[in-house]
């Protein structure tokens, strides 16, 4: 399927994972991929891409340097519903060489915002 940057999703405020659902089923059933902006405290959800995510975000005003790739597992809960995997992760200028992001404080405050944002997957 194509990704159009309508099936991609910002949220900003709470989001049900019942309302997740939809969108991840267009693609890959219970995961969903996503693209965390931490100096603005979203994210945006949906697409066959880390970058479909990225684009929209940056087409909001989104800074490249705040974005980071991650997967939501909507089925699971906790530690193992998020997966820190993305291409748009390789950023040797900013110290992570892989598509995992390996800095501990960062994966922080990854979950942060990601816990804040949908709530649910992480009580």
């Amino acid at each position: 399927m194509n990704t159009s940057l309508d099936d991609i999703r910002i949220v900003r405020e709470h989001v049900a994972v019942s309302e997740l659902k939809p969108l991840a089923a267009l693609w890959y059933g219970p995961m969903i991929k996503g693209v965390v902006d931490l100096e603005r405290e979203i994210i945006a959800v949906g697409g066959d891409w880390h970058m479909d995510a990225n684009t929209k975000l940056i087409e909001d005003g989104s800074d490249q340097m705040h974005l980071w790739g991650f997967n939501l597992y909507l089925e699971e809960r906790g530690d193992s519903a998020i997966e820190y995997q993305s291409l748009i992760n390789i950023r040797p200028s900013q110290g992570n060489r892989s598509i995992e992001i390996e800095d501990t404080e960062l994966r922080k405050k990854i979950f942060s915002v990601v816990r804040s944002l949908v709530p649910e997957l992480f009580v």
